[in-house]
């Protein structure tokens, strides 16, 4: 099918920052994909900062509405769908205003602040069942990542003992690099790290029905202070790192496991680090971002055991003009993502393997979350609510 012939679908970039490049790139370059589903052409950015609108209206010259005020966006008939990338205390209005405006919306984590915020965002999509709805989160992508995901899907790893799941990345350990809104309660939440990057660990269990009923949750504010860019001090408010000890049960045995989730800002020599880890009783998996092609695994068989390792290289879900033995990036699990989505809009549905962050997973994540700020104050292990 010649791509003339394809389904075009009019973006609109609510956030035009690092996300949003990231977004509005993989775009510009979805001839890269093999793939019959709709194309996403960006036709409108939003944003107060003017001064980021240059390098979009340099670089795609489909832009038909350039806006400060993101509720011109939304009353545009040139845009069917939002990606918006704010921060987090913006989630709840921009999101249930999104959806009312009748737009397709794919959206960031946490999807909302805090658990009130999610469930009103929910709400709103329960309104409009005639809208795809989804929150990004990329790593999954990764071709190794999805051969993992098959692997637990087939043979698997019988009884389920121990899956632990993280992110952890260190930019945060230079103590001078000065404060953001991450570090803020009023704008970034209560959740801390588990806000920013639980989503993205919770993914693939979440879409396993792997779903813990309790958590033990130990999370740390490591720096007490930062500048402020001002020639101040000021304090940082939100937890740097934050470990969920969880009990989980594997519906495909029924039987229970542990299920660890490690979201850190302050990891010793790492960089940006997505992983996971499966171990049962029939075998066991591993995927690390740092090793981005292999996919390790393991037969049980009598007492000695050893790892194997396949290089998957560039086999993604949705095809692409890579050549197998090439290694994949950060970019192109994110285009992947967004192929995944663009592929819930066609109007026979998607055929995609595995597809993007659901609203019903965002509440899943945020009850866990909130369980786990519980569990910190008082020094228990907290049910999570399962309503």
């Amino acid at each position: 099918m010649k791509m003339t012939e394809r389904r075009q679908v009019k973006v609109g970039l609510i956030g035009l920052g690092l996300m949003g490049r990231e977004f509005a790139s993989a775009s510009a370059r979805w001839c890269h994909l093999l793939d019959d589903g709709p194309v996403p052409v960006i036709a409108a950015i939003c944003d107060s900062d003017k001064a980021a609108w240059e390098w979009f209206l340099d670089s795609f010259p489909a832009i038909e509405l350039v806006t400060a005020d993101y509720t011109e966006l939304l009353a545009s008939e040139s845009v069917d769908m939002v990606y918006c990338a704010v921060p987090h205390n913006l989630h709840e209005q921009v999101y249930v205003d999104t959806l009312k405006a009748g737009k397709h919306l794919l959206g960031e984590k946490p999807f909302g602040i805090d658990k009130e915020a999610n469930d009103r965002i929910l709400e709103a999509v329960a309104d409009h069942p005639e809208l795809v709805v989804r929150c990004s989160s990329e790593f999954p992508y990764f071709p190794a990542a999805q051969r993992l995901i098959q692997w637990i899907r087939g043979k698997g790893p019988g009884r389920l003992m121990e899956v632990r799941v993280g992110f952890h990345h260190s930019s945060d350990m230079d103590l001078e690099k000065p404060i953001n809104w991450k570090r803020m309660v009023e704008v970034n939440g209560e959740y801390g790290a588990m806000g920013d990057l639980g989503m993205h660990v919770l993914h693939i269990p979440y879409r396993m029905g792997w779903f813990p009923h309790s958590v033990y949750a130990d999370l740390l504010k490591i720096a007490q202070t930062r500048p402020d860019g001002k020639g101040e001090e000021v304090p940082c408010e939100t937890w740097d790192n934050a470990t969920l000890i969880c009990r989980a049960n594997d519906p495909a045995t029924g039987q229970e496991f542990s299920l660890t989730a490690e979201t850190k800002r302050m990891a010793p020599g790492q960089t940006n680090t997505w992983f996971i880890e499966v171990y049962g009783t029939r075998g066991s998996a591993r995927f690390s971002t740092r090793q981005p092609k292999s996919f390790y695994y393991l037969e049980t068989k009598g007492g000695e055991q050893s790892w194997s390792r396949l290089d998957v290289g560039s086999r993604s879900s949705l095809p692409s003009i890579t050549g197998g033995i090439f290694e994949v990036g950060f970019s192109d699990a994110l285009q992947q993502m967004i192929g995944a989505f663009m592929q819930e809009l066609r109007p026979e549905g998607s055929n995609h393997p595995f597809g993007p962050v659901t609203p019903q997973e965002t509440a899943l994540s945020h009850k866990l979350f909130t369980a786990a700020l519980e569990s910190n104050r008082t020094g228990r292990c907290v049910s999570v609510d399962e309503d």
